[in-house]
């Protein structure tokens, strides 16, 4: 049988992650070098630095242009932290490198922190992967399914009216062979208006796009796509037909990484970044030694998210 170059490629060894980021002067040098790669450019002017000075602990850098300063951590998503830089960084390490998600209760074993500290750090970072991974356009051949992530709350509805039960687009890139490249998942109701405007923002014009017999999907060609309908009925036979191979795949992994990794967590309020943190690895699994260091620039470019906002729902519209 030939190996899975994906599966057993070589990814960023814990030894090697502590060589490059194992104290806290390595990982603000990492962060320095990944924010300003040519050197400081204020993020007010663009202009360069000029002096550094220390105050309470913390460096900080004077605009030579105007009387900006800022921080290594201001205006990102870091900012305001209590944590060291290295609990990010090892946290980020156990995101990016995990086959399976990584639990907030686990984040805390493996930290060494208190468990409200880990959750909103793993929540800080799924949602700078939200956000690297909101403008994602799908082209080529496109395959995309319903589906619904969540189940029954103790005590509450079962099955699709149940209240911790929250409706998702999946849709999957792939080669004209059908191997999967890259995918996009969003929390939407299965209507055709919302599948219209998922098309409009994640499917290219010149994308074909194959789907089962649900009436939505053919709001796809709205935005000019080839729609391919095939209808498969149901039972088991539905989902091994090989025009859908790469999309049921990608949603049972989806669905491994989830039940085998969380107890519980409020779908209906944190799916969109649960459903992000799965695919911002996915389209990135081709590389595994370069994830980290993806994700990082990610980190820099979200505007800093207070835990008030970040606990604030998003509910499915």
């Amino acid at each position: 049988m030939a190996t899975n170059r994906v599966q057993f490629q070589r990814g960023l060894s814990m030894s090697e992650f502590f060589e490059r980021y194992g104290t806290e002067d390595k990982c603000r040098q990492a962060l320095e070098a990944a924010r300003w790669p040519r050197g400081f450019a204020c993020p007010a002017c663009g202009g360069a630095a000029r002096s550094v000075f220390e105050r309470g602990g913390m460096r900080y850098w004077q605009c030579a242009a105007c009387p900006h300063q800022t921080s290594l951590t201001s205006g990102t998503i870091f900012q305001g932290t209590k944590l060291a830089l290295r609990v990010w960084f090892q946290a980020m390490q156990l995101l990016t490198q995990s086959k399976n998600n990584v639990s907030a209760l686990e984040l805390r074993r493996q930290l060494g922190v208190n468990y409200h500290s880990a959750w909103l750090l793993k929540h800080k970072i799924m949602q700078a992967m939200r956000l690297t991974e909101d403008g994602r356009e799908l082209d080529g051949r496109v395959e995309i399914d319903d589906a619904y992530l969540g189940g029954e709350r103790s005590g509450g509805k079962r099955g699709r009216g149940s209240e911790n039960k929250v409706p998702f687009i999946a849709a999957v890139q792939t080669t004209p062979s059908g191997k999967p490249i890259v995918a996009c998942l969003r929390a939407q109701p299965h209507t055709i208006e919302q599948v219209g405007a998922f098309a409009a923002t994640h499917i290219a014009p010149t994308a074909t796009v194959i789907s089962d017999g649900l009436s939505c999907f053919r709001a796809t060609a709205l935005v000019g796509a080839e729609h391919q309908r095939v209808v498969t009925g149901g039972g088991k036979a539905s989902v091994e037909r090989p025009e859908f191979k790469a999309i049921n795949t990608l949603l049972g992994n989806l669905k491994t990484a989830i039940t085998g990794t969380y107890h519980a967590f409020d779908f209906t309020k944190y799916a969109h970044r649960y459903l992000a943190e799965f695919q911002f690895r996915f389209n990135r699994r081709f590389n595994m030694r370069t994830i980290f260091h993806r994700l990082l620039r990610s980190m820099l470019q979200a505007p800093p998210t207070p835990e008030p906002a970040i606990r604030t729902a998003e509910a499915c519209t």
